[in-house]
């Protein structure tokens, strides 16, 4: 490429999102802000600021809908992504909360139009996040809020939208930031790849750049003061880092990169086919976790061998009013239908202080007010024995969903063996009453199995077992529960470690009972998805990992370079040890 002083190489550095290196041009697609001028207006002009509102609405339908159907020039893994994120925001200026409430700022407190939205949507946002420790579903929820504000105020100033017409075959794209709505406009085969100066790793927008297979770098600090339009640009999502005007030896060096990543993504094409077996012949099942529905075709490209773990709180969020039998039924159908017969494992309602779900408020299933130690209080299954009629409408969507393809039912929180004879009561009765009422359940009923999350579950390992089908060891939690440490306070974060000798000897501890029971036990927490923790798992008695889709062919390339003789050796050696800082070290030089 001719460039005319092109300037002295820049190193930026940000959040890799999604993998790969990409070398191209610089195209700055840039958007006018949507200004909010606040002002308040006459009780006799509220109602021509609510037909601005509705118009706006009617125009945002409008786009929403156009963008929905341009995904068919996307990949059809890409649709599947970005599609339910559109019809989100389709939903949420329907008949919603969100319109309701802004309409009744217009009239009540008399407000214009955009400043109705801009305080509504910031207000809905804002709640979503109050209560501590929001997740990762709160903060897209959030997201959405505001994104769908930002629609309706750009359409009620008549702003124009950023437009991506003039980007050409093979550039960078380079911006303050990037809507998830603006992927629809995004054609993954000119698209080298993207880099931004904000955004989050956990957001909408990421999911779908990796959806479309783009190597991105978000929240790059200073990108816009760095790059220039047609600058040459160097970005690596794998390692966050931004190149402005690569030097011969960078470039060089980027060009080795791009050919490697090229050959390590087919190489992992292939493993995708290849059996999750050890060199001596040990088979471990490798499934994913799925937290939203979007994750489905990325699970699909995975490998993995289906859901370990489907978080269900999805069905329960985004929305007003609780999700009776046939909503959840039509979800967990459609997630079972989409494994093509590899079995789901569908964790009932798992509700703690810490997430919030409108709907669960509105009806008065909890408090509106967290308890003072949400991970100590009212959660999971204590939450669920005391509200039957919510446990007993999921378990028989669960139930009625099962009819397509290999289903497990997984009680969340569970520390006695009370609540699995109680939870085993409920869902026989359901059982029962599906039966009188003439519906179709599979011909062998789901099994109900546990999370282990606590020292006191995994020490009672043995009499749990004689009551569950199967366990599944969540290691985030009972690496919280057993070393007092909540990973998300900065102060204390550091002690936060898997790999700490309690840890893995309640691990140890519940792998041997389930296996005296004979019955399976997996491990879904943030363990099964790393690859150098793979050996030690094997070696302390695991044979079924779950973890997110993109880990599937790292930790089966891991198992496929293992012996699982070599692994038990390799885990006594690891289970003497007293030192966390030791352990560690063991395990990575190993790996």
């Amino acid at each position: 490429m001719n460039r005319t002083n092109p300037g002295p190489e820049r190193h930026l550095v940000g959040m890799p999102v999604s993998p790969g290196v990409a070398i191209g041009p610089m195209f700055g697609a840039t958007e006018a802000p949507a200004l909010v001028q606040r002002r308040k207006i006459q009780a006799s002009d509220s109602g021509a600021e609510v037909s601005r509102l509705d118009a706006a609405i009617v125009q945002s339908r409008k786009q929403l809908t156009k963008l929905r159907n341009r995904l068919a020039v996307l990949p059809e893994d890409s649709q599947a992504e970005i599609a339910p994120l559109l019809d989100a925001y389709l939903q949420m200026i329907g008949p919603s909360r969100l319109v309701r409430q802004t309409r009744k700022r217009i009239t009540e407190a008399l407000v214009s139009a955009e400043t109705a939205v801009a305080d509504e949507t910031q207000a809905l946002a804002d709640a979503i996040l109050a209560l501590p420790g929001p997740g990762d579903s709160a903060r897209r929820h959030a997201e959405e809020v505001r994104e769908i504000g930002r629609r309706l105020v750009r359409n009620l100033t008549r702003t124009p939208f950023r437009s991506f017409a003039g980007l050409p075959s093979g550039a960078i794209l380079i911006c303050e930031s990037l809507r998830p709505a603006d992927a629809a406009l995004l054609d993954p085969s000119k698209l080298a790849g993207v880099a931004t100066e904000e955004g989050g790793a956990d957001g909408h927008t990421s999911v779908m750049l990796r959806a479309l297979g783009v190597p991105a770098v978000l929240s790059v600090e200073g990108l816009g003061q760095a790059a220039r339009p047609g600058d040459l640009v160097v970005i690596d999502g794998t390692a966050g880092t931004v190149v402005v005007n690569p030097s011969p030896t960078t470039l060089a060096a980027a060009k080795r990169a791009v050919i490697a990543f090229a050959q390590e993504r087919a190489r992992f094409g292939r493993m995708r086919r290849l059996a999750s077996v050890t060199q001596d012949g040990h088979s471990i099942e490798l499934q994913a976790n799925l937290e939203i529905p979007v994750e489905l075709p990325l699970i699909a490209q995975s490998g993995a061998a289906g859901i370990g773990l489907l978080r269900s709180e999805f069905m329960f969020m985004n929305r007003e009013t609780l999700p009776d039998e046939d909503d959840q039924y039509e979800a967990y159908r459609t997630a079972i239908e989409a494994m093509g017969g590899d079995p789901v494992t569908i964790r009932v309602l798992d509700w703690g202080g810490e997430k919030e779900i409108e709907a669960l408020q509105n009806e008065g299933v909890v408090p509106d007010v967290a308890d003072t130690n949400p991970a100590l209080g009212l959660r999971g299954i204590r939450l669920l024995l005391r509200q039957p009629a919510l446990f007993e409408t999921q378990l028989a969507a669960i139930l009625r969903a099962g009819v397509a393809g290999p289903t497990r039912v997984l009680l969340p929180m569970v520390t006695n063996i009370a609540e699995i004879r109680t939870a085993r009561d409920h869902y026989d009765r359901v059982v029962r009453r599906l039966r009188r009422r003439g519906d179709r359940l599979p011909d062998k009923l789901p099994p109900l199995g546990i999370m282990i999350e606590t020292p006191g579950a995994a020490l009672s390992a043995d009499a749990l077992a004689q009551e569950a089908d199967f366990f599944a060891i969540g290691t985030n939690d009972l690496t919280m529960y057993t070393l007092a440490v909540d990973r998300g306070e900065t102060e204390v974060s550091e002690l936060y470690d898997p790999l700490h000798p309690a840890v893995l000897r309640l691990i140890q501890i519940t792998a041997e009972a389930a296996l005296r029971a004979n019955i399976g036990v997996s491990v879904c927490g943030e363990m099964a998805a790393n690859p150098h923790f793979t050996r030690l798992l094997i070696g302390l008695g695991l044979r079924s990992l779950s973890m997110n889709a993109a880990a599937v062919p790292r930790v089966k390339q891991a198992i496929r370079a293992l012996k699982a003789t070599e692994c038990v050796a390799f885990a006594a050696q690891v289970m003497r040890q007293s030192d966390p800082v030791a352990i560690r070290r063991m395990v990575m030089e190993a790996a």
